[in-house]
């Protein structure tokens, strides 16, 4: 017996749950066949919806069989964690830039979300109509369903991405001010637009604050005259902007990544640079952290989040198939209880399986035996 054993702690009806998830699975291979036929006008969209809907009901029975307390349609419908998002709001484009996104071993696909207008959300959008379909598989059932959205700072931080993005900013918005305000009201109207449609569960996706920790891109960034402390300022009041006056009820929280494609990484550094803003003030229940690598740091920055607040240790790895170590997720677990306390932790995999349609290098026998691991060790830990 472990000496967590002999404790009590909170049960857990809300959101994080003791064992979690962050919310992408790999792509059956009939979906991405699909949508391959798709891309190339050989099927219509109604006959993909078809397929998706078809996946997404078998995953979420799976999620159910794994004894997920919170379940997610895998990010099915969409292409990219992010971008898919971006496009659904009036005022962004669909862009081709010249390069894609660049990670430690491969650069992804070349697409992009540029303002081509006042931005807004204008009473429909994709994640509003995949969330209702998700909570009809659910109604009835013990099961959450959860809405995973980039963050706001994500999306504000893509209309900066280069000169091409910064002109087109320039075009519509005569104050950086005018373009936050418009973003987070944005981001705001869909939240409540989810919650009207039953949504009492949204998880924020946030690799802004990961590439801030990162040095040698703030290196790079610092030359280029940013500042940082003035980007966690604005990242903060964006993400903050968004999420206030929202319903009691709504359990919002945060993922925050180092980016994850295909099984490769586009950041490092631990979450020191950025804890008195992103853990000390940020509106959120809780944080899903990645800690899987030597790349995320220590424990030590967990010191900073709010007593009241939960912490989602993310120390399984989602880009590789091999099962971890039991033991050393344990004592990792203790480690982090130096610094906040056990009852306000949880366990997770520390990112999606599939951040875009590619996803990452392992099976999907692998993937569910890793979310088998995080249960039996929170199990144990929490007895939960």
């Amino acid at each position: 017996m472990t000496q967590s054993q002999t404790l009590t702690f909170t049960n857990r009806t809300t959101s994080p749950f003791r064992y979690d998830i962050v919310g992408s699975f790999l792509r059956p291979a009939e979906l991405k066949a699909a949508r391959k036929k798709f891309a190339n006008h050989e099927i219509d969209h109604d006959e993909l919806k078809k397929v998706e809907d078809k996946c997404i009901k078998e995953l979420v029975e799976k999620e159910a069989q794994a004894g997920l307390h919170a379940v997610t349609d895998g990010e099915f419908r969409r292409s990219y964690w992010h971008l898919d998002t971006f496009w659904g709001f009036e005022g962004i484009a669909h862009t081709k830039p010249a390069h894609g996104y660049r990670f430690h071993d491969e650069e992804t696909r070349a697409d992009s979300a540029q303002v081509a207008g006042k931005i807004r959300f204008n009473g429909t959008h994709p994640d509003l109509e995949a969330f209702k379909y998700l909570k009809s598989l659910t109604d009835g059932t013990d099961l959450i369903p959860r809405q995973s959205i980039p963050a706001p700072a994500q999306l504000y931080s893509e209309l900066f991405r280069d000169d091409e993005h910064v002109a087109a900013i320039k075009k519509y918005y005569d104050s950086e001010d005018d373009l936050i305000n418009d973003v987070a009201a944005a981001y705001h109207d869909l939240i409540l637009a989810l919650y009207d449609a039953g949504c009492r569960d949204v998880k924020l996706d946030d690799c802004t604050w990961g590439l801030l920790v990162d040095e040698d891109y703030w290196a790079t960034r610092s030359k280029e005259g940013a500042d940082r402390e003035k980007l966690e300022t604005t990242y903060l009041k964006i993400n903050n902007a968004a999420l206030a006056d929202l319903p009691a009820d709504l359990t919002v929280t945060t993922h925050v990544c180092r980016g994850n494609y295909h099984s490769t990484w586009a950041a490092k550094g631990g979450y020191g640079p950025v804890a008195d803003y992103l853990f000390a003030k940020e509106d959120v229940a809780a944080f899903y952290l990645e800690y899987d690598s030597e790349r995320a740091g220590g424990f030590e920055p967990l010191a900073k989040v709010p007593a009241d607040k939960y912490v989602v240790l993310g120390l399984v790895t989602s880009k590789s198939g091999e099962l971890e170590t039991r033991q050393a997720i344990l004592d990792r677990i203790h480690e982090a209880a130096q610094y906040h306390d056990l009852d306000k932790l949880c366990l997770s995999p520390q990112c999606g399986f599939s951040s875009t349609e590619e996803g990452n290098i392992l099976t999907e026998e692998q993937q569910w035996a890793k979310l088998a691991l995080v249960k039996s060790v929170a199990e144990e830990v929490w007895g939960a």
